[in-house]
C-alpha cells in the first residue's frame, strides 16, 4: 500500500463518521413518523409510485438501510460496503429530490436536505475510491475484475 492510500484510508474515517452521524441523526424523524418526514418526504414518494398506503414500509425500510449503512461505515472491514450502501440510498435520495415530487427544497430550508444528501453521497464515492482495491478484489473473486487484476 503507498503513503498516498494510507492516508486517503485515514481520511475515510472522517467521512464514515460523517455518514454514521447523517443517518443517525435523521433516524429520529423516519423510525418515529414524525409529520415532516411522513408529510413532506415520504408520503408523496409512495403517493407518486402508486402506493399510498406503503408510506410507512417504505419509511422503515429506508430507515434500516440507513442503519445497516451506518454501522458496515463504520467497521473498518466492512467500511466500503457500507459506503457503497450509502452512495445507493444517497443515489435515490437526490433522484427523488431532484426528478420526484418532493423537490430540492421541501422544508423551504435553503435545500439543506438535498445538500446533505450530496455531500453524504461524495463521502461514500471517497470512501469507495480510498478502499478502490477492496472492491476490484472482490469483483476479481467473482470473475468481475478489470482485465489485468487478480484477486490478492
Amino acid at each position: 500500500m503507498t503513503r498516498t492510500d494510507r492516508i486517503l484510508r485515514l481520511l475515510a474515517w472522517p467521512a464514515a463518521i460523517w455518514i454514521a452521524y447523517e443517518f443517525l441523526w435523521y433516524e429520529q424523524y423516519k423510525l418515529t413518523g414524525a409529520p415532516g418526514s411522513v408529510e413532506q418526504i415520504f408520503q408523496p414518494l409512495a403517493d407518486w409510485f402508486g402506493i399510498p398506503a406503503y408510506e410507512k414500509p417504505f419509511r422503515l425500510t429506508v430507515a434500516i438501510l440507513e442503519i445497516i449503512a451506518s454501522v458496515l461505515v463504520l467497521v473498518p472491514l466492512t467500511r466500503v460496503w457500507g459506503a457503497l450502501l450509502a452512495v445507493g440510498l444517497m443515489s435515490g435520495a437526490i433522484f427523488f429530490h431532484t426528478i420526484g415530487p418532493i423537490g430540492i427544497d421541501p422544508y423551504n430550508d435553503g435545500g439543506q436536505l438535498f445538500k446533505e444528501a450530496i455531500f453524504t453521497w461524495f463521502m461514500g464515492v471517497f470512501i469507495a475510491y480510498a478502499h478502490r482495491a477492496e472492491i476490484l478484489a472482490a469483483a476479481a473473486r467473482f470473475g468481475l475484475a478489470p482485465q489485468g487484476h487478480r484477486a490478492a
